[in-house]
């Protein structure tokens, strides 16, 4: 058991974070400054892209940065660059002392911060933002990659100390991987209040437009939306659409956008969250997207809580957990993942938008975020999570 007295050495391990923009990063960076209040804590992660703007350093926390191979669009996404990143992560956890090492997804590098925690004696907790294997069925992985996955995730999942979800849903279903019941903690999902904010200055435009922020993955599907504006027509000829991120999905964007909306999608490839919110903050609405029945019905977008928070609203296609959230809160308008529905969303938005409805609502959406999506929340209770285990000086079976 850990002398509450003496502070813990908290070792967070995450192949991302601070500056490269990402639920992930949200989350993590976070959970590190709310465990720095009491903890002494290191970060290791990856050297960001290059071109990286970084944000304003936190000096009570260490961040360890290695070289990591990076696919073309620069992401950290495949089984090479996992390996790139867990491989030698296994050697710099022997090589510090840690009371606790908290792991962020994927499972690969849960199993390596695992394995180095137990060998350290260390307690171990697991923080993924969404289930691994439900994305590997996703993408259309073969059987023996995704029966290796859900192998992998559920060793981990059972193994730990505690596991942390960011909502009942994700908490059912790491329950049904194997993650014990009384060790899993909802700590919620949530987005920097302080960085969306409904005062933040939009960017000088000339026309209208509805934006699209995060990754672009096959689970998302964003070029429904160019179908969907196109399908308008005259109604809408002076809207554009702007993308802001990078994903697999990318290329079928600029590909539908080619054909049906020339010179009128752009890309501004990946910016920081300050930038971020000003495009949201100007935009006729934000664009959130989840594929039906591809394994990821259950998720809900930060994105989602990016737009709330600036008080844009949102237009969300897709699966029932994410279309709840906006029509409970009274977030935007929901549609049916189909382009037809979406066009119609992006119509009453474009109403909205001309007769003052959305401005109306700002102030409102944004004090939803703040009530309660705020990410220094999560943190904390991210951290508070942290620290039961260790003052619980509780231990899974090996």
């Amino acid at each position: 058991m850990t002398d509450p007295a003496q502070p813990s050495r908290i070792v967070v391990t995450s192949r991302l974070y601070e500056p490269e923009p990402s639920a992930a990063t949200f989350r993590i960076a976070a959970l590190a400054r709310a465990l720095a209040d009491d903890h002494e804590v290191t970060v290791l992660t990856t050297r960001p892209p290059a071109g990286s703007v970084a944000p304003a350093s936190d000096e009570r926390i260490t961040v360890s940065r290695a070289r990591v191979l990076r696919d073309r669009s620069g992401a950290i996404r495949g089984y090479v660059q996992y390996a790139s990143f867990d491989g030698p992560l296994f050697f710099r956890l022997l090589a510090r002392r840690a009371d606790a090492v908290v792991a962020e997804a994927p499972p690969t590098t849960g199993l390596v911060s695992l394995v180095a925690a137990r060998l350290r004696r260390a307690c171990f907790v697991y923080y993924p933002g969404d289930v691994w294997t439900d994305g590997v069925i996703a993408m259309g992985a073969s059987r023996s990659v995704i029966a290796l996955m859900r192998w992998m995730e559920s060793f981990v999942l059972r193994r730990a100390d505690a596991v942390l979800a960011v909502s009942p849903e994700v908490g059912e279903r790491l329950e049904r991987l194997g993650a014990r019941h009384d060790r899993v903690v909802e700590v919620g999902n949530g987005v920097d209040t302080e960085v969306f904010r409904p005062d933040v200055d939009p960017p000088e435009h000339e026309r209208p437009y509805f934006v699209y922020t995060g990754t672009m993955s096959e689970w998302q599907r964003p070029e429904i939306f160019v179908e969907a504006l196109a399908l308008l027509g005259d109604a809408a000829a002076d809207v554009e659409l702007r993308f802001f991120g990078q994903g697999t999905a990318e290329a079928d964007v600029r590909d539908a956008a080619e054909r049906l909306l020339p010179a009128r999608v752009h890309f501004g490839g990946v910016v920081s969250p300050a930038e971020s919110a000003r495009w949201i903050r100007g935009a006729v609405g934000a664009l959130v997207s989840i594929v039906p029945g591809v394994g990821y019905d259950f998720a809900r977008p930060t994105k989602t809580y990016a737009a709330a928070a600036t008080g844009t609203p949102v237009l969300y296609a897709g699966a029932a957990a994410g279309a709840m959230v906006v029509a409970d809160a009274g977030l935007g308008e929901t549609a049916d993942f189909t382009a037809d529905s979406v066009a119609a969303a992006m119509q009453r938005l474009l109403e909205q938008n001309a007769n003052g409805r959305s401005d109306a609502l700002r102030q409102e959406r944004a004090r939803w975020a703040r009530d309660n999506v705020s990410l220094a929340a999560v943190g904390r209770r991210a951290a508070d999570a942290v620290q039961s285990t260790l003052t619980g000086g509780r231990r899974a079976a090996r």
